[in-house]
């Protein structure tokens, strides 16, 4: 069982945009998934534009790799280092912290996270 960074067990991400590194709708990880893609937020428009400045489009799809492209409002597992550098800029997404892995507590402090939560409703 995979646990989130609350101690419980790991609930989906989202399945519509399918995320995830293994892309089954959860922020698991593993060896192959050097980006740690561990933190369930919820896309704005300002963390698009800061990811996409920083080398990281994460708006244009691109379908060799089943990635549809995001907007606002969509729920997306992100690298952990992206969501702690979007935080030290001001511009972090708001996180689920029940589909957080708690691997995200190796990079990030829990009231990092905190800060920025919502309901997983």
């Amino acid at each position: 069982m995979e646990s989130n960074v609350l101690g419980t067990e790991l609930e989906a991400c989202c399945f519509e945009p399918k995320t995830g590194f293994y892309r089954d709708g959860f922020c698991k990880t593993g060896t192959e998934d050097i980006g740690t893609h561990v933190v369930c937020a919820i896309m704005t428009d300002e963390f698009l534009r800061f990811s996409r400045s920083r080398g990281n489009d994460l708006i244009t799809p691109i379908p060799y790799y089943q990635f549809p492209g995001l907007k606002a409002g969509d729920k997306w597992c992100l690298c952990v280092s992206r969501w702690k550098e979007a935080y030290l800029e001001g511009v972090a997404p708001p996180v689920i912290l029940e589909a957080t892995h708690e691997k995200a507590l190796k990079y990030v402090s829990f009231d990092m996270l905190l800060e920025h939560k919502v309901s997983s409703d």
